[in-house]
């Protein structure tokens, strides 16, 4: 009567093994379909996660100075709104400082392009040649390519003056949104740290949180802060000499220095490209238009090699692969607003996952690997 026994619950245990191995592997795929979607959830729903993100991680970097003007007994809300109010007149700064000369430079363009065409007349001819020679070379191939051609219209605004009309009161709306989740994060951050903290059901649960929460804040603040710093540094440079070589606008190029900057390896290429075909709009010597670009590369080497990484390395260290997966997934799902925002998300996600413990997840659906030998010892034992 033991063996039979014995063997029936040896059956039940081995269902129940089954059993919650499928429960893990439905759980498993129902996760990594979650993963899966979620990408496409933002993309989808820019216009409501784009500006909560943002905001958030706007706050965030504004804790230190809410901090600041508490302990100078300053009321929550009017630490939220000060903070608020010296974020937003930085940010209008910078893009007034680069838009209005911006649109008179767009103005300029018709009158320019004459100037640009003689400047790269003889890259323009070298350009031809080749294009000459490879159509050559191709129409004595026969490919056995044929049928009629086909023409493609693409309907596009009208006027720049247009794109800005229907584009603007919706940016103005995500913007205001953003704003008020900015000041409300602020007011009330204080007493929403304090209620987080408080009601953990451990006291070392409730160190974690604080831990966590310290960490945060003070790497994405650390960060957004220094490069920053650098950044206006690299522009004021950068307009300072293209100043001195008497290049139209400069406060313009060295804001927008500055702010594509703050994108890791396109926002720097992107400047030297814009620096160039501004060159060519300001200078008719062709030796002088690739001036500002070069002068730029060898400010940005130095910032990139030796500026950033003696401030920032020491005190954020982030992979480069990390960054380049960063940045093609968040500008991917949010575009140039994502890839402004890829850096302080990553530093974000990998504080939180450093301060509080990677995720096991094999451990967590498999009982830390066990499940997968439970039974079999006893079914080789009974053998």
């Amino acid at each position: 009567m033991d063996a039979p026994r014995s063997h029936h619950e040896n059956d039940s245990h081995t269902l129940e093994v089954k059993r919650v191995r499928l429960l893990a592997a439905l759980a498993l795929f129902a996760g990594i379909g979650l993963i899966l979607a979620i990408p496409f959830a933002l993309r989808s729903g820019a216009e409501f996660f784009l500006p909560v993100t943002g905001g958030l991680v706007i706050a965030i970097a504004l804790v230190p100075v809410l901090e600041w003007l508490e302990r100078h007994r300053f009321p929550s809300w009017l630490a939220a709104l000060t903070s608020l109010f010296l974020f937003v007149a930085f940010a209008t700064f910078a893009v007034l400082a680069i838009m209005l000369p911006a649109i008179d430079w767009v103005q300029l363009v018709p009158e320019r392009i004459e100037r640009v065409r003689l400047t790269v007349a003889p890259l323009i001819e070298l350009y031809t040649a080749g294009e000459a020679f490879v159509d050559r070379v191709i129409s004595g191939l026969d490919f056995g390519l044929g049928g009629d051609d086909t023409t493609v219209t693409v309907d596009t605004p009208n006027s720049l003056a247009e794109l800005i009309a229907t584009q603007a009161p919706f940016a103005l709306i995500q913007m205001f949104f953003a704003a008020l989740l900015v000041f409300f994060f602020l007011s009330g951050w204080t007493k929403m740290r304090e209620r987080t903290i408080t009601r953990r059901g451990s006291f070392e649960g409730a160190l974690t949180t604080a831990r966590v929460i310290g960490q945060v804040v003070d790497s994405t603040s650390t960060y957004i802060g220094t490069i920053t710093a650098v950044n206006l540094t690299l522009g004021t440079l950068t307009a300072v000499i293209l100043w001195m070589l008497s290049m139209d606008s400069p406060v313009m190029w060295g804001g927008i220095v500055a702010v594509l900057n703050f994108v890791p390896y396109l926002g720097p290429i992107l400047a030297a490209i814009l620096l160039g075909i501004g060159g060519l709009m300001s200078f008719a010597d062709p030796w002088m238009a690739f001036l500002p670009p070069l002068v730029f590369i060898v400010l940005h080497n130095v910032e990139a090699n030796f500026l950033t990484p003696m401030i920032v390395g020491k005190r954020v260290q982030v992979s480069p692969l990390l960054i380049l997966i960063s940045l093609s997934f968040w500008a991917w799902i949010w575009g140039t607003a994502g890839a402004l925002l890829a850096i302080p998300l990553l530093i974000i996600i990998k504080t939180v996952l450093g301060a509080a413990g990677t995720p096991d997840i094999a451990g967590f659906l498999f009982e830390h690997g066990t499940l997968t030998h439970v039974g079999e010892d006893e079914d080789e034992k009974d053998d």
